[in-house]
C-alpha cells in the first residue's frame, strides 16, 4: 500500500498564523510530541501546532499522572522535538511547580523553554489565579497558551479525571477564567473535557483561538495526544480520543516475529551481514599462525548448532 501524501506547511506557523486561521474559520490541528521521531512525523503531516505536553510523564515515562515530570525533563524532550520539527508552532508545557509559586519563577521557567529548548511559546494551566503569571510571561515577550477545564496538574483537587463545568455556576466560572486569560495576554486557550455547548460559547466570546480536547467541535481547533491517536498508549483510552492507527498492536506483532526468527535461525541471513575480502581473511589467518596458531580462523563460514 502506498504511503499517504505528505502535506507540509510552506511557511513557519506563528501565533499570528493561528490568529489569522481563527478569524478565517480555518480549523487548527495540534498534537503532542515528545521526541525527534514524533516531531518529524507531525511536521511531515502538516500539523499546525506541536505541544511538548507534560502528558509525557504518563505516556513516555510511565508515571500515574503528570505531576512527577520535572522542568529539566520537559526541556530535554523539548530540545528533541525542536530538532525534529521547525515548521509547526512549538509549545512547551510548563510542568507542575515550575510557575505556580512565584511570578518571577514562572517567567524564568518559561524563558528556559525558549532559550534552552528553542520553543516558540509555552502553555500553563489555570484561570484567573494564573493571570499575574500570564501577564508577566507575555510581558517578557514569551507567547502564552492557557489551559482550562480538566487541568491534569490539579487532578487531586478536581477529584480525578472528571468532566468539568457541567453546572451553570462552574460554567460561568470557566467563561470568566477564559476572559481573564485573554485579557492577561494569552494568544490561545486549550479547553479540556468540558461540555461542547460551553466550549462553543467560550469560543464565540473570545477573540483568541480555542483548542479543544474532549470539548466538542465548536472550538477553533483540536488537539490529541500522539500516542492516543496512533494507538501506542494502552493503559486507558479517553472517550474523546480517536485512534487513527493501531501501531502498538502492529509493533507487538513485529517484535514477536523478530523473536521467532532469531530463535529459529532465520535472522540474520547473509544479506544482513558484513564481509571482509578473502585476502584480508587470509592475512588474518597468517598473523594468527605467526603468533602461535591459537585462534586461527576457520577456512569456511562458521556454523552454529541449530542453524540451517
Amino acid at each position: 500500500m502506498s504511503a499517504p501524501p505528505e502535506t507540509p506547511k510552506s511557511r513557519k506557523v506563528t501565533v499570528r498564523t493561528l490568529a489569522r486561521m481563527r478569524r478565517g474559520g480555518e480549523p487548527i490541528a495540534m498534537v503532542t510530541a515528545y521526541d525527534y521521531p514524533g516531531a518529524r512525523l507531525a511536521e511531515r503531516a502538516g500539523i499546525d501546532v506541536v505541544l511538548v505536553g507534560d502528558s509525557l510523564a504518563m505516556v513516555v515515562l510511565g508515571h500515574e499522572n503528570t505531576l512527577a515530570v520535572t522542568l529539566d525533563e520537559m526541556l530535554h524532550h523539548a530540545r528533541a522535538v525542536r530538532r525534529g520539527a521547525s515548521t509547526p508552532l512549538l509549545v512547551g508545557d510548563l510542568p507542575f511547580l515550575s510557575y505556580q509559586a512565584e511570578v518571577a519563577e514562572a517567567v524564568r521557567s518559561a524563558g528556559r523553554f525558549l532559550q534552552e529548548a528553542g520553543m516558540d511559546a509555552v502553555k500553563l494551566e489555570g484561570g484567573r489565579r494564573m493571570a499575574a503569571q500570564v501577564e508577566a510571561i507575555a510581558g517578557a515577550g514569551i507567547p502564552v497558551m492557557g489551559h482550562l477545564g480538566l487541568t491534569p496538574q490539579s487532578v487531586h483537587a478536581l477529584g480525578g479525571w472528571r468532566v468539568q463545568a457541567r453546572s451553570a455556576g462552574t460554567a460561568r466560572d470557566l467563561l470568566d477564567d477564559a476572559l481573564a486569560l485573554e485579557r492577561a495576554g494569552c494568544f490561545a486557550l486549550v479547553l479540556e473535557s468540558v461540555p461542547a455547548r460551553l466550549a462553543e460559547l467560550v469560543t464565540r466570546r473570545l477573540s483568541i483561538p480555542t483548542i479543544g480536547i474532549g470539548a466538542g467541535a465548536g472550538t477553533s481547533g483540536q488537539v490529541l495526544v500522539l500516542h492516543d491517536l496512533l494507538g501506542l498508549f494502552d493503559r486507558f483510552t479517553p472517550k474523546f480520543a480517536r485512534r487513527y492507527a493501531e501501531l502498538g498492536r502492529e509493533a507487538v506483532t513485529a517484535l514477536a516475529a523478530f523473536r521467532d526468527d532469531v530463535r529459529a535461525g532465520r535472522f540474520p541471513t547473509a544479506e544482513h551481514a558484513y564481509e571482509m575480502s578473502d585476502e584480508s581473511w587470509a592475512a588474518l589467518a597468517e598473523l594468527l599462525t605467526e603468533e602461535g596458531g591459537a585462534g586461527t580462523p576457520a577456512t569456511g563460514p562458521r556454523r552454529l548448532a541449530g542453524r540451517r
